[in-house]
C-alpha cells in the first residue's frame, strides 16, 4: 500500500510511504504540470504537456521510464517496461482511479482527505517508480481540477 501525505496545506509536497515506511517526497512543479522525486538514490522528473493530458517519467539521464496518456479522461493508461496499465475513473461523481486488468478492478488510487489532499494507492504489478509516477500524475490532475474549480 502506497500512501501520499501532504506535507502542508500551503505546499504541493507529499511524503510518500510504502507500508508505513517513507521512501520519497513528491514535489509538484509550480508553473507546469509534473513534478519530481528521488528513489533509492535515483532522481526522476515528471513532465506534462500544456493540457495536462500526457505525462512522461524521465530518469536522471533523460531516458523515458514510463508515460501516461489521455490523463483526465474517464479511461487513461500508463506504459512502462513494455506493459500497459489501464486506469478508469470509478464513477462520474468520484475522483477515485481504478487500476484494471481485463476490465476487472485490481487496484486503485483515491483521496483519503479532501482538505489535505492525502492519497492512498494499491497498484499491484506496477514497479515502485511507476506507482509513484501514477500517483504523482493523479495528484497533479486533482490539483489542476481544484485550481480551476472543476
Amino acid at each position: 500500500m502506497l500512501e501520499a501525505r501532504k506535507a502542508s496545506v500551503w505546499q504541493s509536497r507529499y511524503e510518500i510511504s510504502v507500508d508505513g515506511r517513507t521512501v520519497t517526497t513528491w514535489d509538484s512543479t509550480f508553473w507546469k504540470a509534473g513534478g519530481s522525486f528521488e528513489l533509492d538514490g535515483q532522481h526522476y522528473q515528471v513532465r506534462g504537456n500544456a493540457w495536462g493530458s500526457r505525462y512522461t517519467l524521465l530518469d536522471a539521464a533523460d531516458t523515458t521510464v514510463a508515460s501516461a496518456d489521455r490523463v483526465g479522461r474517464k479511461r487513461w493508461a500508463v506504459e512502462a517496461g513494455g506493459q500497459t496499465y489501464h486506469f478508469q475513473r470509478a464513477s462520474l461523481w468520484s475522483n477515485e482511479q481504478e487500476l484494471q486488468i481485463g476490465g476487472r478492478r485490481v487496484g486503485s488510487a483515491k483521496r483519503t482527505s479532501f482538505w489535505r489532499g492525502d492519497v492512498v494507492a494499491d497498484l499491484p504489478g506496477l514497479p515502485l517508480p511507476v506507482q509513484i509516477f501514477a500517483v504523482g500524475v493523479v495528484i497533479t490532475t486533482w490539483e489542476q481540477q481544484d485550481a480551476t474549480g472543476g
